[in-house]
């Protein structure tokens, strides 16, 4: 018997308009789940470049962290997050950084003191190195060498430099020469445009 000409068509319509509904419920039950998520990942960065440990990995110990240590404020540069003290004075900025990596956007925070003498810390957002080379700026190594970095002083306008370079202050991964570039590249040139920006404001 000769099947219908419209069968296929028919079929495969019904097909893709099932999947689609699948996804599409999929996507709508769990949004808010995925960007509770997000938000509990960005919170967790943010305590790490100023160093503040909560109680527990448990979500509410790492909100409650959050919002004990840290809000937001205005600035030229959009909102940012400042991290506070006990008597709500600003101990430090979180400056976005951004730029580009070997395989795409490197993005990410780092810390800055509110005398913008001292870069506190350094965290990732997101990047797309290679795994096991570029890839390990969000090893705990990498990034603990940041902290305490001298930012009064710079040299060739440089506050990130490779040893052992003179006046280096940080290692390169070995391997990853390329990346390890891109990120000081970006760190230098956004916080040189931040402190530029607060200092003069």
């Amino acid at each position: 018997m000769k099947k219908s000409f419209s069968f296929p068509i028919i079929f495969m319509a019904l097909v893709t308009a099932f999947f689609t509904f699948i996804l599409a419920f999929l996507n709508y039950s769990t949004a808010d789940k995925i960007a509770f998520n997000q938000e509990l990942e960005l919170s967790e960065k943010l305590l790490y470049i100023f160093d503040i440990e909560p109680l527990s990995n448990d979500p509410n110990d790492i909100n409650q962290a959050f919002k004990d240590n840290i809000g937001t404020i205005k600035s030229d540069g959009g909102d940012l997050y400042v991290y506070y003290g006990d008597n709500k004075e600003i101990l430090g900025y979180a400056v976005p950084i951004n730029g580009s990596g070997l395989w795409g956007s490197i993005d990410g925070y780092v810390g800055v003191s509110a005398d913008y003498s001292t870069l506190l810390g350094l965290e990732f957002i997101s990047h797309s190195e290679t795994p096991g080379l570029g890839g390990r700026i969000s090893e705990d190594w990498y990034k603990e060498q940041f902290r305490g970095i001298d930012l009064t002083e710079t040299t060739d306008g440089n506050y990130i430099i490779y040893k052992p370079a003179s006046c280096g202050n940080v290692d390169a991964i070995a391997g990853a020469t390329l990346t390890s570039k891109s990120v000081s590249k970006l760190l230098n040139e956004d916080l040189e445009e931040f402190i530029k920006r607060e200092v003069n404001k």
